[in-house]
């Protein structure tokens, strides 16, 4: 029996009554708890930036810069667009997904730091300062320890706990390691988006999946919390070459995984190739399929994908920046109400009483997740099994990323 039925909140569809006393008829595997937007996890800083007596005083007690996930980290982002790019990739205009048009002074770096930590509703375990954009192992040594030394202010003085930062997978090299290791940087991101060479190739990335392979081993080898994104819809690619890169980065098990849709962003040269018919980019049911299927895959493996889609800025809802392309605000709540509406969909289906009205028990989360936007799960359930009702009760022995079906007359 269902306990506070009537703590339903997202959906429109009306709670069991009192009097109705569903039976239980099924339990579907289990999709993810995450919400879209969840950021990676990350340990404590391992050392703040010494000096040459304190250098690396902290990795004495652990071989190892990861750590079990146990919090969400407050990122403070910075952003470096086309910083340390060796050229232009087909797909990127990060200017325009930043809104920045070139890499931050030191002024600059203090003031969205500061900005971004007055933010915190309440002091976490985890601060985070990422620098996010570019290619971070590329820009001029010079730049990146000023940068590096910005942000190890805020870690020496116990605002922030370490520093992240996303790099490109041929830029992993013992050198460049050697000069980051006395600052506490404790996560790093690859922008791998594929591991099929004929597609980075025709992505111009400009590296090869083997020195993606080769930048996971030595940033395991090293300790670091190691992160990888990915991209569905780039050019030359489909749901068999995506899938095969899916197994190739399983098998390196990365920390933790982002997934992108590829959209046509004004300025880029994707834009020149989609205008002339030479692209055509994923519909945003194509991409939401693509991207719910590497979810599924990447959870088998117990592998966190901490984000789904591009996060949502008013620089790419202006109408102007993105040409093209499964673009959403709300791309990772679509995967997410696919994935329970498959489940649900699973569920009715082994149900053999015919019944008219169905009730869908859920974790209060994840009310909205099996709703869909607009109630859209709700109607497309109506719609394939002729029912007159689908009630979603929100039930808290459920885990969040459970469901429960019973039925009615």
């Amino acid at each position: 029996m269902i306990e506070n039925p009537l703590r339903l909140k997202a959906s429109r569809q009306k709670p069991v009554t009192s009097g109705q006393r569903p039976v239980p008829r099924s339990q579907e595997p289990e999709a993810s708890d995450q919400s879209p937007d969840a950021q990676s996890q990350t340990p404590a800083a391992r050392c703040k930036r010494p000096d040459a007596s304190l250098r690396r005083a902290t990795l004495g007690l652990s071989s190892s810069r990861r750590q079990p996930s146990c919090n969400r980290p407050f990122i403070v982002p910075v952003f470096l667009p086309h910083a340390g790019c060796p050229h232009q990739c087909v797909f990127c205009n990060q200017s325009a997904i930043t809104g920045k048009r070139s890499t931050p002074t030191s002024k600059d770096v203090h003031h969205q730091i500061k900005t971004f930590l007055n933010f915190r509703r309440k002091p976490r375990q985890n601060t985070q300062i990422a620098f996010y954009g570019g290619n971070f192992f590329g820009i001029q040594a010079q730049t990146a320890e000023r940068l590096l030394a910005q942000a190890t202010q805020y870690v020496t003085t116990g605002h922030a706990h370490s520093i992240r930062f996303s790099t490109r997978p041929d830029t992993i090299q013992r050198q460049q390691m050697a000069l980051i290791k006395d600052y506490p940087v404790s996560t790093i991101e690859l922008g791998v988006q594929s591991m099929d060479e004929r597609v980075l190739k025709l992505s111009k990335r400009g590296h090869s999946a083997a020195d993606t392979i080769k930048a996971m081993h030595l940033l395991k080898e090293l300790g670091y919390e190691a992160g990888v994104q990915l991209m569905v819809g780039l050019p030359g690619d489909n749901a068999q070459r995506l899938q095969a890169t899916a197994q190739k980065i399983a098998r390196l098990k990365p920390d933790f995984i982002r997934i992108y849709p590829t959209v046509v962003l004004s300025g880029s040269p994707l834009a020149a190739l989609y205008k002339k018919g030479n692209y055509v980019p994923l519909s945003l049911a194509e991409a939401v399929s693509q991207v719910k299927d590497l979810y599924l895959l990447f959870k088998r493996e117990n592998i966190r994908v901490i984000r789904m889609g591009l996060q949502a800025s008013v620089d790419l809802q202006n109408g102007s920046t993105i040409l093209a392309g499964p673009y959403h605000p709300s791309f990772g709540h679509l995967v997410y109400s696919e994935i329970f509406l498959e489940m649900a969909m699973s569920a009715i289906q082994s149900d053999h009483s015919k019944a008219k009205s169905v009730i869908l028990n859920v974790h209060p989360h994840s009310v909205s997740k099996m709703s869909g936007l607009k109630n859209e799960n709700i109607k497309r359930l109506c719609q394939e099994f002729g029912l007159q009702t689908v009630d979603i009760v929100a039930d808290d022995s459920l885990k969040k990323n459970q469901l429960k079906i019973s039925t009615r007359p």
